[in-house]
This record gives structure tokens, sequence and C-alpha cells, in this order.
């Protein structure tokens, strides 16, 4: 199921990430790739909808790499009430945002962008999760985890974060950061495309 070797055809592919989420779920993708996080700002302008904020900050990441090879950039937000929800800022924030998702469901979204020499193709995958109610004192002993200071919305889905979700539906790993399944069929249609023309 990874792309074939003669799709990639010895053509060099950048993850535009540091995240090690991001890192091991392309390797289902294919074998050989470069990790080179792209230095943006990722702030997102007002006139950009809360749903469409991690396609705009995917697209920014991918055109901030100057490279003529195949790029992969994605960004994930977390949206609850309308808001979106990014990284705790510290405890007392990691509190808040979890307080916050406690009993609602929320929507988890990650825009993707691909690049290869003149194309380019972008797409937001969207999940909804919905957390239990939670207690305060669960949310301090996740916080004591430190598991979620490195996430948007403050949570794991594939650690201990798990324990706080009562359901979700779409696609699990969009919801961990990276929808595979859908990025292996855009990335080969593109790579195809760019050989065509």
């Amino acid at each position: 199921m990874k792309l074939k070797p003669e799709i990639l055809n010895g053509k060099r592919v950048i993850l535009a990430s540091k995240s090690p989420r991001r890192k091991e779920l392309l390797s289902l993708i294919c074998d050989s790739f470069e990790v080179m996080p792209a230095d943006i700002d990722e702030s997102v302008p007002q006139n950009v909808a809360a749903e469409e904020a991690a396609e705009y900050i995917s697209i920014q990441k991918a055109f901030a790499i100057d490279s003529e090879d195949v790029i992969i950039a994605c960004d994930t937000v977390v949206i609850v009430d309308g808001k979106i929800l990014g990284k705790p800022s510290d405890r007392q924030n990691g509190f808040e945002m979890l307080s916050e998702l406690s009993g609602k469901t929320h929507s988890v979204i990650s825009g993707v962008c691909i690049r290869y020499k003149g194309e380019s193709v972008s797409f937001s995958q969207k999940s909804l999760v919905t957390f239990y109610e939670l207690t305060d004192e669960e949310i301090n002993d996740y916080l004591d985890s430190g598991e979620p200071f490195d996430k948007a919305g403050g949570y794991g889905i594939q650690g201990l974060g798990s324990l706080l979700v009562k359901e979700f539906s779409g696609d699990f790993f969009n919801i961990v950061g990276l929808p595979v399944a859908r990025l292996r069929r855009s990335l080969s249609e593109l790579l195809s495309k760019a050989e065509e023309n």
C-alpha cells in the first residue's frame, strides 16, 4: 500500500514538519523522506474562517520551503464552539482548554498541502471527537503526565489522552495529525499529473 518506487522514481520527499507523530505516519506512505520544518508565522488572518485555518497554515508551510522536491506540509487545529484551541502555553492554559472540551464534541481539522515543481494541491480533513465529562482531578492527572503541552487542543488521542475520549468519528490518523489515506491518494495523483506536464 506504500507508494510504489516507480511513482516516486527517485524523487526527494520533504516533510515540512517537526512533529514526531507526522514523521511516524508519513513512513506508512513512503520509506524515504527528509524532515525540514518550515519556519513561519503561524498566525491566521482574521478573514480566514476557523475551519480553513489549518489548510491556510499548511499552504504557508509548503511554500516556505525553497525546493523543487516533493514538499508535504500539514497543520492541525482543534475547534470547539467556533474557537480554535492551539497548543497550551502553560499549565493553567492547558487546564482551561481541557475544561472547555469536557463533555463536548469538537472538530479536529488537518490541513495538508503538497507541492512538486509547479504543481500543488491542498485539502482539509475533518474528524469529530467527543470527550467525557472530566473532573478537575482527571484534568490535573493528565496535565501531570506532560503529554498535553505540544499538542493542539491540549491532548493526544494516540496516548493517555485516549482515556478522555468518549467517541470519535472520521479518520483517526487525522486526529493524530496526518490524514494518511487521503494524503497517499492526493500525493499519487499530484505526482502523476506533474509527470504528464
